[in-house]
């Protein structure tokens, strides 16, 4: 099938190929809105589509980003893809995700994948397994964003949630509601990832707050296959605890499971709290109260600073950039 040009839609149009260009690249300042409407008409009868790859090579852009999740299953890391989709598709973008699986090894070779594609730029939930490589980037002056995790020693621009807050709105939710003996659930924390630790440090320092003590036997963490027995460790206690705090959709998950499993009633037996809106939250019996993040939000955040390090070719000053988390209160405690 021949491949329309945009000489062709020029002609078509009775305008210039340049302000056909122009068109594309929506660029509109100077053209008025009935030659607007004749290269739109133009374009849709004669089936015209731009040559992507031949735009790119012209403006030495690929027209693509990457995106490396740590874990594609975490709702947070579906709904910031989708906010910056929407983002680069508004741009004329493209999007390549890639999951990681919390694997340095599987991280590394997506991160040499996409610089091969030579796509224009990397959001990454980094492992921080891949110093040197995360090193290479910046001397090379490669437009890269992290999202929800801090690597130590390296200088690139990183949106959070303030993940102390959070906890202290959980630990607070519960204390105003009487609970005394306040556990918490995480995975592993040995791989030193952020939003982990500094949920488990923003716990203790609330409890401390609030003159509760922390007490490590109500701390748990660990690989999800394995949260089931620590789970029923901790609640086997002899006072166990009557309120948890989820840090994540995953541990959630295993509460809930476990829970079921063993008729623990919420919130009468055990109280729950969770970070990450799960879309199930509200139409569970009983509704969850979750601390939402505001994951659209950091999404489109994300891809407006890798837009302008495309633009710009300059990191700059780096920031970290914090953002508030929000309780919804419905009647799991």
């Amino acid at each position: 099938m021949k491949r329309i040009t945009i000489a062709e839609v020029a002609k078509h149009a009775e305008v210039s190929k340049s302000t056909v260009s122009q068109y594309l690249n929506q660029r509109y300042d100077y053209m008025g809105e009935k030659t607007k409407e004749r290269i739109k008409k133009a374009i849709e009868e004669l089936g015209y589509s731009p040559n992507i790859m031949a735009r790119g090579l012209k403006q030495k852009s690929s027209t693509t980003i990457g995106v490396i999740v740590a874990n594609i299953l975490h709702v947070f890391s579906t709904q910031v893809i989708r906010a910056i989709e929407d983002f680069c598709n508004e741009k004329g973008f493209h999007v390549i995700v890639c999951n990681a699986d919390d694997d340095p090894a599987k991280e590394k070779k997506y991160i040499e994948m996409l610089w091969a594609k030579q796509v224009d730029g990397i959001i990454a939930f980094p492992t921080g397994g891949n110093v040197d490589l995360y090193k290479k980037l910046i001397d090379a002056q490669y437009p890269v964003l992290f999202i929800d995790r801090i690597v130590p020693g390296i200088s690139i621009n990183t949106l959070l949630l303030d993940n102390e807050k959070a906890s202290l709105l959980a630990v607070e939710e519960f204390v105003e509601r009487g609970y005394e003996r306040i556990g918490i659930i995480s995975p592993p924390l040995g791989r030193n990832v952020t939003p982990r630790v500094e949920r488990v440090e923003g716990y203790k320092k609330a409890l401390e707050k609030h003159d509760r003590p922390v007490n490590p036997e109500y701390i748990i963490s660990g690989e999800i296959n394995d949260m089931q027995a620590k789970i029923e460790k901790m609640m086997k206690l002899p006072e166990p605890p009557d309120a948890i705090f989820a840090v994540n959709d995953r541990t959630l998950f295993e509460v809930l499971a476990y829970t079921k499993k063993h008729r623990i009633k919420i919130p009468g037996d055990l109280a729950l709290i969770n970070v990450d809106d799960v879309s199930f939250a509200s139409i569970y019996s009983p509704a969850l109260s979750t601390i939402i993040q505001p994951a659209f939000e950091m999404g489109n955040k994300a891809a407006e600073i890798l837009f302008n390090l495309i633009i710009d070719k300059d990191n700059g000053d780096t920031e970290i950039y914090r953002f508030e988390p929000q309780l919804i209160v419905r009647e799991s405690c």
